[in-house]
């Protein structure tokens, strides 16, 4: 998620842990400073984009070791409050914030490595959007009233709800994200679409409407699907794959590194230039995606480090069409 909803997650739940046990605003810093740590791994450099990409959200983001590290903080923070006496309250506030914030991660779609060292599998849900203020505001009043009411006990009170709210929340992506599944699984039938991977996730700062992508040897096809259509229904549109290119290249370590990243929702192309340009298709939409890597010369791929293409949306009609289209009304034709 965006730092801001992991400040105010970290915030909230170290209010609520350590309630009226020290000052509120010695819980919610600390909360925060600890819902921020984790995310620091991103100014890592490991000389290559794609790296850069897949270590993300990797050993900072382990639950192991943010277990080891709890204690640490603790001592440090009880002992700079000369509050020794909490050291095991500050122990417990600061684990929960440090492990919540990798869970919360991987209720997106990007791929969270929650159980280093012994998997390096990406965890990810998919059921919410990277920043969705419908999951973060009851956080943030909850937390700010905390903060600022006199009566403490009534502040925190608004902490909690602000916790169950968020919450519930996450519980309604997961349950919408099953209802939209299984509507796609049905249309896929219909169109006579054998698909090997299906993604379901949310456009961007919603859980109305929906993105979908099926992936076939040789083809991926997106649709949407809106809780406000008039009928259970999914138009596919179809996009090569490069399925030759897979055949060719698919062993290479940055081709075969991104698809373990990606569980197989990518594609190859090779650009006008001659270089080959793979895509993750998890995140972003027809024609615009956000992760796009060049990998070099076809005949030099894997011996050159990736490079990230930028490639910019134009955001103020992308976001018309998404909101046209979260109407439940036909959105205009890809760019």
């Amino acid at each position: 998620m965006d730092s801001l909803t992991q400040i105010a997650l970290g915030s909230a739940v170290a209010v609520a842990t350590l309630g009226r046990r020290t000052a509120v605003w010695k819980a919610a810093v600390w909360g925060a400073v600890a819902g921020t740590l984790p995310d620091l791994d991103a100014f890592i450099d490991h000389g290559d984009d794609m790296l850069n990409m897949v270590l993300h959200r990797a050993e900072s983001h382990a639950l192991f070791y943010l277990t080891l590290f709890a204690p640490l903080l603790a001592w440090l923070v009880s002992r700079l409050h000369g509050e020794k006496a909490l050291f095991r309250r500050w122990t417990l506030a600061l684990w929960l914030v440090l492990i919540t914030h990798p869970l919360l991660d991987a209720m997106t779609v990007y791929g969270t490595q929650l159980l280093l060292p012994f998997t390096n599998h990406p965890y990810g849900v998919g059921s919410v959007f990277i920043i969705d203020l419908a999951y973060t505001l009851p956080l943030i009043v909850g937390t700010v009233a905390a903060l600022r009411m006199k009566d403490l006990a009534h502040g925190l009170r608004w902490n909690a709800a602000g916790l169950v709210l968020s919450t519930a929340y996450l519980a309604w992506g997961v349950g919408a994200q099953w209802q939209v599944e299984r509507i796609a699984r049905a249309s896929l039938q219909q169109a006579g679409i054998e698909a090997e991977g299906l993604l379901v996730t949310p456009t961007p700062f919603n859980t109305v409407l929906w993105r979908l992508v099926a992936t076939t040897p040789t083809q991926y096809h997106e649709g949407f699907y809106s809780f406000m259509d008039a009928t259970p229904t999914v138009r596919w549109t179809a996009h090569p794959r490069g399925a030759e290119l897979m055949a060719q290249h698919g062993q290479a370590e940055p081709v075969a590194r991104l698809a373990a990243f990606t569980h197989g929702f990518y594609r190859l192309a090779t650009a006008a230039d001659g270089q080959l340009r793979i895509t993750d298709l998890r995140m972003g939409q027809e024609p615009d995606y956000t992760f796009n890597f060049d990998l070099g010369p076809l005949a030099a791929v894997g011996s050159v480090p990736a490079r990230h293409m930028s490639q910019r949306p134009d955001v103020g009609a992308a976001l018309s069409q998404l909101w046209t289209r979260l109407k439940g009304q036909p959105a205009s034709s890809p760019r």
